[in-house]
């Protein structure tokens, strides 16, 4: 005789709770993509926490108290100095600079580059996309997808072409040309953050134990020492 199988049996109450929770978790994605949108005009960030809210990392103003100042920045038309191991210097205009960005998802920054292969080294911005638009000079531009494809996709930019790299993918911007370059970029983010691959892989502090390195690039040890042994550049 076949035995009979019971079917548990859920009440309405608690099929929507199951809908309401599976619809949470395919919404949660979408809403930690990007800095958090803002419930009031803007929040001005001040470094004083006496009589302030905490937003988005930072203590920010009483909105009445807000002036013209707390929204500008001045200097992005000064060419910077490129003389450094990589060749360029990149000048941030983010919610450090002009304290009105807390909580408006952008910035912005300025990136020079020296001639015959100055380079913005390959990096990441965990926080944002970004967008760039070369006003001199000519630029190689790539960045790589991830696992498992791990594609590199590049181009090569002249005044007024713009090219976007997508939020946290490995990119670069390579100065080809024998004259100096400058780019303008504007990142989805108050605060993109930066990793340098380099940096982080082997100017760590403390040091990455070497014998992990040589295992995950399959490099003799000396090698894995002489790189760490070496300064790193932070160009953002």
């Amino acid at each position: 005789m076949a035995k009979s199988i019971k079917i548990p049996f859920i009440t309405i109450k608690t099929a929507h709770f199951i809908l309401i929770f599976c619809l949470l978790a395919l919404a949660s994605p979408f809403a930690y993509a990007s800095d958090p949108s803002p419930l009031q005009d803007f929040c001005v960030a001040i470094n004083d926490p006496k009589d302030a809210v905490f937003v988005n990392g930072k203590f920010y103003k009483d909105p009445k108290l807000a002036k013209a100042q707390d929204f500008y920045y001045s200097g992005l038309n000064i060419p910077r100095n490129t003389s450094n191991p990589v060749g360029s210097t990149v000048t941030p205009v983010n919610v450090a600079q002009i304290p009105g960005l807390n909580t408006l998802g952008i910035s912005l920054v300025r990136i020079d580059y020296a001639p015959n292969g100055g380079l913005n080294p390959p990096h990441t911005h965990p926080r944002a996309t970004e967008i760039l638009v070369v006003v001199e000079g000519t630029l190689y531009v790539g960045f790589v997808t991830s696992n498992t494809d791990n594609r590199l996709i590049t181009k090569v930019l002249y005044p007024g072409d713009v090219f976007v790299f997508p939020i946290g993918l490995i990119h670069f911007q390579f100065n080809v040309g024998k004259t100096n370059a400058v780019a303008f970029a504007a990142l989805s983010s108050q605060n993109p953050g930066v990793i340098t691959v380099a940096n982080a892989v082997f100017g760590s502090n403390p040091p990455i134990n070497p014998n992990v390195l040589v295992k995950a690039f399959q490099l003799d040890k000396n090698v894995v020492k002489n790189l760490q042994s070496k300064f790193w550049w932070a160009n953002n």
